[in-house]
């Protein structure tokens, strides 16, 4: 396995880069956010890789940041979502924001990546839900923000209630965290919360 290349680029025609090792010429594609970054052709770069082996060809993926590649590797063991169509995502979101959309359950925003309808976005966000929560991402931008400290002790019940109310605990963590007023009561925050969804 190639795990990353460090070298010259050669010559850019997205989504493909031309990066020469050593003498030898590796065609990597990248997503245009990476694509972006390896603006400066003459000094050597350092492109994490991700090689696809399929019966008719071996096809290497770079990646200018290692969380980069890790949410690939993720979107790519998501059934029905191959290499091309996790490429076309991390090119029209971030890492950052692709994080957010998952934990927010946006399928709208997913669903306007090319190649992605609403039905596949339902499915990426179920089952990287939890993966992704899971990874190990260096920004730590996959935790979800808690209730700051020292904020309303009844936020906490409001949480519990609007859990009970069927919204997911990170969704209902959100909604309850945009309220400011720390003198509410335990109803008047649910109530709010509601509103403000």
């Amino acid at each position: 396995m190639i795990g990353h290349l460090k070298g010259r680029i050669i010559s850019k025609n997205p989504p493909e880069v031309l990066i020469e090792v050593e003498g030898i010429g590796y065609e990597v594609l990248c997503p245009m956010s990476t694509f972006y970054e390896l603006d400066n052709l003459s000094e050597d770069v350092l492109i994490y890789t991700h090689l696809s082996i399929k019966e008719d060809a071996h096809t290497l993926f770079g990646f200018i940041t290692k969380d980069e590649k890790s949410v690939f590797r993720e979107l790519i063991r998501v059934n029905g979502v191959g290499p091309k169509v996790a490429l076309a995502i991390l090119s029209n979101l971030s890492v950052h924001s692709l994080v957010e959309c998952i934990s927010s359950e946006d399928a709208d925003l997913l669903a306007k990546t090319p190649g992605i309808g609403k039905k596949t976005a339902l499915k990426l966000i179920v089952e990287l839900q939890d993966r992704l929560s899971k990874l190990e991402l260096a920004g730590n931008m996959n935790k979800s923000p808690d209730l700051k400290q020292g904020s309303n002790p009844n936020s906490k019940q409001a949480i519990e209630a609007l859990q009970s109310l069927g919204f997911k605990a990170k969704e209902a963590n959100r909604m309850v965290s945009k309220i400011e007023d720390q003198n509410l009561t335990t109803e008047q925050i649910i109530r709010l919360a509601l509103q403000n969804k």
